[in-house]
């Protein structure tokens, strides 16, 4: 095993964690904020609205997230062209992007959906008695303390979504896994560069996972 091109390689690697990282950050806000609308369509006593965001919530659970990525990367194009009007080109990032915020959100929206069960209906009913109205009681009352409970799976939901952002590799996104995948083949060291990869995969994503599980014991009530 040789990794002495690891090291001369690093500019190139840094630049597709920095893209890795920046998926990462934009699908996650993306997806926890859409994904507490959906939650809160969800739990609408409007039956349509909620029927529909039901829908979308198991659409999306249920098909492969590549899958998503190879749609939106061949639609989003064709769709912002005829919203605007005008042909110019949509790259590959904010294709996949609008299919990691999409997708994530039914996830996101299960978790957020979940914490505002959580909270007891009495703390709603004082606030309504208050003469507070809907969002006032969800954005004052309800969601500050949800977001205690759930905080420890929006992170967890976050790191696996730190994962799936290799999968960018269908649509020829140089992202960390697909720069060092390519830096390994133009070497002649395809596997030292892929190891490298994986342990620098796990070595966040574990230690993600220490500080959630720390946040978790913190946060426990």
């Amino acid at each position: 095993m040789d990794f002495s091109q690891i090291l001369p390689a690093m500019p190139g690697l840094s630049q597709g964690m920095t893209l890795t990282l920046k998926m990462t950050a934009s699908g996650v806000i993306g997806g926890v904020v859409l994904g507490i609308f959906l939650a809160l369509a969800r739990l609408s006593d409007v039956k349509p609205l909620s029927a529909l965001a039901k829908f979308y919530i198991y659409y999306f659970r249920s098909i492969p997230l590549l899958l998503v990525i190879s749609w939106f990367y061949l639609a989003v194009p064709l769709l912002l062209n005829w919203i605007t009007g005008t042909l110019e080109p949509v790259g590959a990032f904010t294709s996949c992007l609008v299919a990691f915020v999409m997708f994530e959100a039914a996830y996101f929206a299960e978790i957020v959906r979940a914490g505002i069960q959580a909270i007891p209906k009495g703390q709603a009913n004082a606030a309504y008695a208050l003469g507070m109205r809907y969002h006032q009681v969800m954005r004052l009352v309800v969601l500050p303390q949800a977001l205690r409970k759930m905080m420890p799976l929006l992170l967890q939901q976050s790191i696996i979504l730190f994962q799936d952002t290799s999968l960018v590799y269908a649509v020829g996104l140089m992202d960390f896994l697909n720069t060092a995948r390519s830096k390994g083949d133009i070497v002649g060291l395809p596997h030292e560069f892929l190891i490298f990869a994986g342990t620098v995969y796990f070595v966040i994503s574990f230690g993600a996972s220490r500080l959630v599980r720390r946040l978790q014991q913190r946060l426990a009530v």
